[in-house]
């Protein structure tokens, strides 16, 4: 969920090419003939699930990409696409389910294209990638078994990327006005209007107003590392490691979309993964302890960490939801996907303040306590 890298309201950046464009750009870029093409959801990028056929001497083949168009705005960035690319082929070298670039024909991992329809020419970048299969989080009947699995993923590539990721323009990823790095929910203020008036605006604006109180002031005390940024239930995927029927087991089998990839904070990832496996669990309240116990596992977080979780989680479903809401207004074709995370979202956070911080913090601790004592034992 990208773009926004200034702090000033977003305008329609989003690509609109057509399936014909897209085919006569895989064959003129990529040198690659479409068999098939279908359009895939997206925030403010544009992707397609794309199948070629490959004349391999005796029998053709076919392979299954995702083409990505980047919205324009962060097509201006390429040092920052260069190295969310790269970092995706470290991370896939390193053994995580992550999707590599097919090589233009020039041999490069990503092309300036022009291309799309509405008013002006603007310029995309755009990439092929790998197709990852596997079924979406949000797809699967989740189980605290896969979110002890994605909350170790979260430590486990972020530690990775910290420790083993070096690039000449790794600097690109310090995005100081980036509206969806978790440092910067105060920025909300300049989108909350689209909430209009009502009792959602004000939890968010209660939000807002404790997180410049009681976060900001202690970010220099958490520990900086790389983060994804956007481990949401859509952007993971799973396949089945049990048959059984009765208690399904999952592997992460592919982690998608490096497009929110920026310097920030260990506690930042494993709270927006908290946020985005608490939306469609059935105890949304309890999940943050299996998520929190598997990136402990890794990773375990200080007390100055464990005591921001609550208002950094917060944060980020009123990042969510006010962005979703202000970016359904310029795409209202799109608000069907854009306002997904809504339909429970605004039940979650209102539930968290109503139960109180407290309450939320000895849930998720006492759960996490008790892996620490089976694994102690």
């Amino acid at each position: 969920m990208s773009s926004g890298n200034d702090c000033q309201p977003q305008t329609l950046t989003k690509p609109a090419f057509d399936e014909k464009e897209v085919t006569e750009l895989v064959d003129r870029v990529f040198g690659l003939k479409v068999s098939w093409i279908r359009p895939l959801p997206s925030y403010d990028d544009q992707n397609f699930h794309v199948c070629v056929s490959r004349d391999r001497g005796v029998a053709e083949s076919a392979d299954e990409y995702v083409l990505k168009i980047t919205n324009s705005e962060d097509s201006q960035e390429p040092d920052l696409i260069e190295v969310q690319t790269q970092a995706m082929m470290f991370l896939s070298a390193e053994g995580f389910p992550s999707a590599t670039p097919y090589l233009t024909k020039d041999g490069n991992i990503m092309s300036l294209e022009l291309g799309g329809t509405g008013p002006g020419t603007k310029k995309y970048m755009v990439r092929l990638l790998t197709y990852l299969p596997g079924t979406p989080v949000a797809k699967i009947a989740m189980n605290t078994q896969i979110f002890y699995e994605i909350g170790k993923l979260a430590a486990s590539l972020d530690k990775a990327l910290s420790e083993k990721f070096h690039h000449p323009s790794v600097k690109s990823l310090h995005r100081g006005q980036f509206i969806w790095n978790l440092a910067n929910v105060p920025l909300l203020d300049q989108y909350i209007y689209a909430l209009g008036q009502n009792k959602h605006r004000e939890v968010v604006e209660q939000v807002i107003e404790q997180f410049k109180e009681k976060v900001i002031p202690k970010l220099s005390s958490f520990r900086a590392c790389i983060n994804h940024g956007d481990l949401n239930d859509y952007n993971i995927l799973v396949d089945p490691s049990s048959a059984s029927l009765e208690n399904p087991q999952y592997r992460v089998s592919g982690i998608l979309d490096f497009s929110d990839m920026s310097y920030g904070y260990y506690v930042f990832e494993v709270a927006i993964a908290i946020m985005y496996m608490m939306i469609d669990s059935p105890d949304p309240l309890g999940v943050g302890g299996h998520v929190l116990a598997g990136f402990e596992s890794v990773v375990p977080l200080t007390e100055e960490e464990r005591g921001a979780l609550f208002l950094l989680v917060s944060g980020r479903f009123s990042q969510s939801l006010v962005m979703a809401a202000h970016t359904a207004l310029l795409y209202p074709d799109n608000k069907e996907y854009l306002m997904i995370t809504a339909k429970t979202g605004w039940n979650r956070l209102v539930t968290m303040f109503e139960v109180g911080q407290g309450a939320v913090e000895k849930n998720w601790f006492d759960t996490a306590a008790a892996y620490g004592r089976c694994a102690a034992g």
